[in-house]
């Protein structure tokens, strides 16, 4: 029996687009409308809590979306030793800090705009990271960061503690957009 006509979850990403990720790509998705009417700007699923393993293939996918990126607002207590600053595709992106335990990242584009990300934790199971990220790039989403976390099963929706997430190694992820 053909599943062709039963409705699909229009949250949810189509199964035939997920595909295996290689390491060292971002697990990305951004809004794609002209407005910027919700409260995020998009949503990211790190491999790990290593910001100098992570940060890099996120900015270079920004860049190549957004343009440059100057500078990089984080929780401080939710990543493991934060720079000051990380040299990505020859630039220099400055790292600002402060323990927020927001889920959120900050990115600020060379001309001053600013992106918000929903952060979503790397100890997330498949299914419930593809929904976090699907609701957080909605149009019409207006809620924080943390409640769409805790929404979708994430979690509480504070960031964890170093640590206290499950290693990640040699899993293989599955990819999002």
């Amino acid at each position: 029996m053909s599943d062709a006509g039963t409705p699909r979850d229009v949250n949810l990403l189509l199964d035939a687009i997920h595909h295996a990720v290689k390491p060292g790509t971002a697990l990305l998705r951004l809004v794609t409308t002209p407005t910027r009417e919700g409260n995020l700007d998009g949503a990211w699923w790190p491999r790990s809590r290593d910001i100098g393993a992570e940060l890099p293939a996120l900015v270079t996918a920004l860049t190549e979306y957004l343009g440059p990126v100057e500078r990089v607002g984080l929780d401080s207590d939710a990543w493991e030793e934060l720079p000051t600053r990380l040299i990505v595709d020859d630039r220099i992106v400055h790292i600002d800090s402060f323990p927020v335990g927001d889920d959120t990242i900050l990115i600020t584009q060379g001309d001053g705009d600013l992106f918000s990300l929903l952060v979503v934790p790397p100890h997330a199971p498949p299914d419930v990271a593809r929904a976090a990220m699907a609701r957080a790039i909605r149009a019409d989403n207006l809620a924080p960061a943390e409640q769409i976390l805790i929404d979708t099963g994430t979690g509480t929706g504070r960031a964890r503690p170093i640590g206290a997430e499950g290693p990640r190694e040699g899993q293989e992820r599955r990819g999002t957009s």
